[in-house]
């Protein structure tokens, strides 16, 4: 709970100082195992704070909102809104002269030193695995490693950052931190550096837990999105989902189907590729995470400015026969998952190379899909048919409480414009600050 939201919400209302305390202090007591006399004094202090930060109206101290939240708004859920809202991201950040920057909207940076390709790259822990630390970081490391081998790079080096909120236990740092370097140790790829805070500090109380991982690598060919070219195909491999599947196994009581997630397949397949004479072929590579295959598939699209063509019978036929059988009976789309496939992009005569190289280490693959010239979308052929294969609001709803909120949504091209005018203003500061300090 973040109470001082919870205090700034009732100030804003015109509550009376006395009622805030004495109701905030209720909301501290069922969660914190206290005295009243401290909760009284805990909830005063932060009203103090909070009054202490109210009405100021400089330039660098105040924002414009777009009043809309990140929920209504699908931030981080992997849909159309997440996706325009870090389209806004890019233009705020501008071109910054890196080699893939984030205009590409791939899945990581690159920038070039020492003759090298530098590719960085960083993912946060699913959100609702706030309380299987161990799962939470083992899945966040696969995924941050995923994001440097599918730009061509060879992991180096890991970093951590870890937020823990006010009454969560010590312990939960310790295990996720075990998560992460098992994953570390058995792909030799050290951790080096990392971040350990509370979250909100004292202002926000209760036990839940998030945090990113990232990734350094080198690579002296680069496998970006960008790069792909009319008449390559879509080679993509089984995947069993890591977090997101691990999530909606968890919460729909599949416990079973978690320990299918706890795999190595793709880091394995993505390191035999770069250590092969074959990288230096390959035009582009993705893992299939954001929104699902309809979510990459889109943005790659967009990216490289061509058509992208998807059979379903063949991509179904990659998911995870547990998986699947889960998915099927939720009825939860398994092209708008994430599945943690890889997915390669490159010419005929490469695919097939690829196909006997992952073959011979035990990973399934199939051809599922082609690129060519044309409008730049994706389309999906579903029983011989095209149809538009466009990501949905937000990634398909895995978890109960996911499926009640997709149900509401409001208008999104209203809300779209009040996120471009916030958009613009943080651009419109961030020139008046930079002119300031020239």
């Amino acid at each position: 709970m973040d109470v001082e939201g919870y205090a700034r919400k009732n100030l804003a209302k015109g509550r009376a100082s006395q009622d805030i305390i004495s109701d905030l202090a209720d909301r501290i007591l069922e969660i914190k195992d206290t005295s009243r006399e401290y909760a009284l004094q805990f909830a005063k202090a932060v009203l103090v704070e909070v009054q202490a930060t109210s009405g100021i109206t400089s330039d660098i101290l105040t924002y414009q909102k777009a009043g809309v939240s990140m929920g209504a708004f699908g931030v981080g859920s992997r849909g159309t809104g997440d996706f325009f809202a870090h389209r806004k991201i890019a233009e705020i950040i501008g071109k910054s002269g890196a080699t893939v920057g984030v205009e590409d909207m791939d899945d990581a940076g690159v920038v070039q030193a020492g003759g090298q390709f530098i590719v960085c790259t960083v993912d946060g822990m699913h959100s609702r695995l706030s309380d299987f630390p161990f799962l939470a970081g083992f899945h966040v490391t696969r995924a941050t490693l995923r994001d440097c081998y599918v730009m061509g790079a060879k992991p180096v080096m890991l970093f951590s950052d870890i937020h823990v909120a006010d009454d969560g236990d010590v312990a939960k740092i310790f295990d996720y931190t075990a998560g992460v370097t098992t994953v570390g140790e058995l792909t030799n790829v050290p951790l080096v550096s990392g971040s350990t805070l509370r979250i909100g500090g004292d202002m926000v109380i209760g036990e839940r837990m998030t945090g990113c991982v990232g990734t350094v690598g080198v690579a002296d060919h680069i496998t970006a999105r960008r790069q792909a070219a009319p008449g390559d195909l879509l080679l993509m491999t089984e995947g069993a989902g890591g977090g997101t599947i691990a999530t909606t196994a968890l919460y729909y009581g599949y416990h079973d189907v978690v320990d299918r997630t706890i795999n190595l397949t793709f880091l394995r397949a993505a390191d035999a590729l770069i250590s092969s004479d074959l990288l230096n072929s390959i035009h582009a590579m993705t893992d299939v995470t954001n929104g699902g295959l309809r979510g990459d598939v889109h943005e790659m699209a967009k990216t490289a400015n061509l058509r992208f063509v998807v059979e379903e019978k063949d991509v179904s036929s990659l998911v995870d026969p547990q998986v699947f059988r889960m998915l099927m009976e939720l009825e939860i789309d398994p092209l708008g998952v994430s599945l943690d496939s890889l997915l390669i992009i490159a010419p005929p005569k490469t695919i097939a190379a690829v196909q006997n190289l992952l073959s011979g280490i035990g990973v399934k693959s199939i051809v599922v899909g082609r690129v060519e010239n044309g409008n730049p979308e994706p389309v999906l052929i579903r029983n011989g048919l095209e149809e538009p294969f466009n990501p949905r609001f937000r990634e398909a709803a895995y978890t109960p409480l996911k499926k009640l909120v997709e149900k509401e949504q409001a208008d999104f091209e209203m809300m779209k414009k009040a996120v471009n005018l916030a958009a613009e203003a943080a651009i419109a500061k961030k020139q008046r600050v930079i002119k300031r300090l020239s």
